[in-house]
């Protein structure tokens, strides 16, 4: 795995960014820029080529195409294929590194008790599919509404790119670190983990989530605490509001339904528990960020 390498001492340079949907087949043009482009897909897939590497963006996928090299589309997009983009420029030097040097580096900072105050790096994959795609999917809509509001400075929109790309770049740090630091116990944590992102929409109870692994209740909720910092039901609810958010602005769904999709049938429990953990309530949230910009060629 290759990943941008770059310092964040000054913010990511906003150049443009849209969402982009089409209702017939389509490919990607032939052509070379000089910003780098982030792709994160939505709906179908996108068949991309960079020079001589193919890449199939599917929903939840994450594409960084570099500057000054030839991508083209090499298949068609079904109808109804779509997905973000966003063009930026990096204002501290930067490289592309392999995942091994990427790995060394993770060492040092895990070593090192002040990494988190002085590091200022972040590590984009060129290709990846993240975990916390939700969140990806919000910062990408919050950047949509304030670059297209009438804010007087492109400032605003540079720090919310920097924002996201910090986002990916702490998702990436996360998975690097794990293969770094995984025990026996902690591969029952990661299949855990996966096993609950996967099925975050369905109903979920500590209770059942500790006899489908084959542990006591107790022991699993202390266990998880020690490992994550967090409560096991807190991080189920965080997982739920967050496909929630991203419901909340991508889709015209009503607040119950959206409650329903997540696997919570008490409507008004759903908006307890929104309001408590989000100090807003889901109408809020829907208002807040609605400005966007969609195109189709």
């Amino acid at each position: 795995m290759q990943l941008l390498k770059t310092n964040v001492t000054l913010p990511l340079e906003f150049l443009s960014a849209g969402q982009f949907v089409t209702d017939v087949p389509w490919t990607h043009s032939h052509r070379t820029i000089d910003s780098f482009e982030l792709i994160i897909g939505v709906k179908g897939t996108l068949y991309m080529q960079q020079e001589d590497e193919k890449f199939e963006v599917g929903p939840g996928d994450v594409l960084l195409l570099l500057p000054n090299r030839t991508h083209q589309g090499y298949a068609a997009s079904s109808k109804n294929s779509s997905f973000y983009w966003l063009h930026f420029l990096c204002q501290d030097p930067y490289l592309i590194a392999d995942d091994q040097e990427i790995r060394e580096e993770m060492y040092m900072l895990n070593s090192n008790p002040e990494s988190h105050r002085i590091n200022t790096v972040i590590y984009i994959p060129l290709f990846s599919t993240p975990s916390g795609i939700e969140r990806l999917s919000i910062l990408f809509h919050q950047l949509l509404h304030i670059a297209n509001s009438d804010y007087s400075s492109r400032l605003a929109a540079g720090y919310m790119t920097t924002s996201l790309l910090l986002e990916l770049s702490q998702q990436t740090i996360a998975g690097l670190r794990t293969t770094l630091e995984q025990t026996p116990s902690d591969n029952n944590l990661v299949n855990i983990l996966e096993w609950v992102r996967i099925h975050a929409t369905e109903p979920i109870s500590v209770s059942a989530l500790a006899d489908k692994f084959s542990y006591n209740k107790d022991y699993l909720s202390r266990f998880f605490r020690k490992k994550t910092g967090m409560n096991l039901q807190e991080y189920i609810h965080a997982l739920k509001l967050a496909k929630a958010k991203d419901m909340l602005v991508q889709t015209r769904l009503s607040v119950k339904e959206i409650a329903y999709a997540v696997g919570i049938a008490d409507e008004k429990y759903f908006m307890r528990l929104f309001k408590k953990c989000e100090k807003i309530t889901p109408t809020e949230f829907r208002k807040a960020y609605y400005m966007t910009h969609m195109n189709k060629q």
